[in-house]
């Protein structure tokens, strides 16, 4: 209930040594949390964890399941006092509490907050084989079906946005997939997958997979990541499902409040095949350091396209005179990623600017353990 009089107001406010900004009827108060050794600094909304607002924030802490029974965030309490609303979680002692430690992932400020924690990086994430059940599957075009995994209660996936994990198949051979998600949204791991002819796997997923399957998968994998140590603006080009790790990408910079600019080039064959063409359309429209270029290399007469044909590489470059200040991420078809390279090369990228994931496709027979 919204307070009744200016004085209980006042009281609620005094009573919170975090900012308090006016939301309506309502208040919010941020409490900013410094992490040291590394001196970065954010902000943590009311009802939010530190993990949680860390990630949100693209300050990546370690973490492992996220609701206190592994103990991978525990840090110490430098300063300032931390809640726990659900109660001492399981993976943290009263010895440790008193001690100074704290589980970042179910910790919620009561103020202003100084902790001391090994900030992540790639090289930090363990590569975890974990169950995971099919949540839901959704057709996004004739030949892509979209995949939410969901891990059990206890266990998350820790992985830097563009990377991506492997299936284990029955016989022991994986398959590869992007992650489609942010870091941040983790709920559920976001797969796109495309019909490959002659893919045992593929086949499996969209003929044979269903709902609440039991899977087994393994990662994170990769060095296809955004860096977010670079001052300079983004060139992102996809083929097809290379749209994948790039839509983490970007929902991981969109989140992190990163101001540099950024450009997507998605080029595919028809209009179809640009499978969440809304989605960057919409981000186009909200944020004003993005930009998005659509490029069809075949598109079909009821399409009616009046937008850029032939190869998505080619209307990078065109669009782009000197590349040498600027970071090029590209993923799809390994022909298409050769291609952007190349051209990205030659006018004056220096190699260590051009990071890329090319997906590389296993054409064998379906193999019986899939079949049900």
């Amino acid at each position: 209930m919204a307070p009744s009089t200016p004085g209980l107001l006042s009281a609620i406010i005094l009573g919170a040594p975090c900012a308090v900004r006016s939301m309506g009827l309502g208040i919010v108060m941020t409490c900013k949390v410094r992490v040291l050794p590394s001196g970065h600094e954010f902000g943590v909304e009311a009802g939010e964890s530190v993990l949680d607002a860390a990630l949100r924030q693209a300050v990546m802490l370690p973490y492992g399941c996220r609701n206190g029974t592994c103990g991978s965030c525990k840090g110490r309490l430098v300063s300032g006092e931390l809640g726990y609303p659900d109660g001492r979680p399981p993976a943290l002692s009263a010895a440790e509490q008193a001690a100074g430690l704290a589980l970042f992932c179910r910790g919620m400020p009561r103020g202003d907050l100084s902790i001391e924690v090994r900030e992540a990086s790639v090289r930090d994430f363990q590569v975890k084989r974990l169950p995971a059940r099919v949540a839901r599957k959704e057709l996004l075009a004739p030949d892509v079906m979209r995949l939410y995994l969901k891990l059990p209660t206890a266990l998350r996936l820790q992985f830097l946005a563009g990377q991506y994990i492997d299936f284990l198949l029955p016989d022991g051979r994986h398959r590869s997939f992007s992650l489609a998600n942010a870091p941040h949204d983790d709920e559920f791991v976001e797969l796109h997958i495309r019909h490959v002819d002659r893919g045992e796997f593929t086949e499996y997923v969209f003929d044979y997979m269903k709902e609440r399957s039991l899977v087994r998968i393994e990662g994170p994998h990769g060095d296809f990541y955004l860096r977010e140590d670079s001052s300079r603006p983004m060139l992102f080009i996809a083929g097809g499902t290379g749209f994948a790790p790039i839509k983490g990408m970007l929902e991981h910079a969109f989140a992190a409040g990163i101001s540099r600019d950024m450009h997507l080039y998605w080029g595919a064959r028809a209009k179809a095949d640009l499978y969440l063409d809304a989605l960057p359309q919409q981000w186009q429209e909200e944020y004003a350091n993005f930009r998005y270029t659509r490029v069809l290399s075949s598109p079909a007469p009821e399409d009616r396209w009046q937008g850029r044909t032939g190869f998505v590489h080619e209307a990078l470059v065109a669009d782009h005179g000197e590349l040498g200040g600027y970071d090029v991420y590209a993923a799809g078809p390994p022909a298409m990623v050769r291609a952007t390279r190349g051209a990205c090369l030659t006018r004056g990228l220096p190699p260590e600017q051009f990071f890329c994931d090319p997906f590389e496709f296993a054409p064998d027979v379906l193999a019986k353990a899939f079949k049900p």
